[in-house]
């Protein structure tokens, strides 16, 4: 006999002697969670579910009737393939900072992660279903990388420069962060700016004392 989680429900039968087999699959016996999905092997003694879900965790017990105790208990645990992550960016009416958020929808038993090369920054766990998971991260430069993961698989998602643009235009008063490369064109465009500022600067005063100095020699001859 197979029976399945705390109240020992049974949900499939075999006796070998008499070579004959019985799935309770079809009734609500264990909240009918495993309707048309069980088959037994009388060879083997076996039970198999198809179409496996999470739902289908729990405490699995195999019993002979000519026994007091169980053959053999399983605790068995059943995953969901994991969602690759999702990144995107944001900003703040109150902050001028650009923020990436890594994102996964209908996890359990999971860890959002974010790492930098291979040094952890910060992490979150949950074990409910149905709940959205985010870890803010300023946006530096894009050798970040946010990680979903479980005891036994992980989904990765490299941050890139791209998501750093989509961040709120200028005109709405944020600035938004960028890869390496454009910040060093962002500093050598503003460094020229500020030299040409300068020199114009210098320009005009230049000009101003030359005038001056005119005036002053046209009065000198004057006299």
């Amino acid at each position: 006999m197979w029976s399945f989680g705390p109240t020992r429900a049974m949900i499939a039968e075999m006796n070998v002697k008499k070579k004959t087999k019985q799935c309770y699959d079809e009734d609500d016996r264990a909240d009918g969670r495993f309707r048309d999905r069980l088959q037994v092997d009388i060879q083997t003694v076996s039970l198999n579910i198809t179409h496996i879900r999470i739902t289908d965790s729990g405490l699995y017990v195999i019993t002979v009737s000519s026994q007091r105790r169980p053959l053999k208990r399983f605790n068995i645990t059943v995953y969901a393939r994991l969602p690759v992550p999702v990144i995107t960016s944001s900003s703040s009416s109150s902050s001028s900072d650009c923020v990436v958020l890594c994102s996964v929808m209908d996890v359990s038993h999971v860890s959002v992660s974010w790492y930098k090369g291979k040094s952890l920054l910060s992490s979150i766990s949950v074990s409910d279903l149905n709940i959205r998971l985010s870890l803010p991260l300023e946006c530096l430069n894009d050798s970040y990388t946010c990680v979903i993961n479980n005891s036994i698989t992980n989904q990765t998602q490299h941050l890139t420069s791209d998501v750093c643009h989509k961040c709120s235009a200028p005109s709405a008063g944020f600035s938004c962060c960028c890869g390496f490369t454009e910040a060093v064109i962002r500093l050598v465009v503003s460094a020229l700016v500020g030299v040409a500022a300068v020199a114009v600067l210098v320009y005009d005063v230049r000009s101003r004392r030359d005038e001056q100095k005119k005036r002053s020699d046209i009065q000198l001859n004057d006299q």
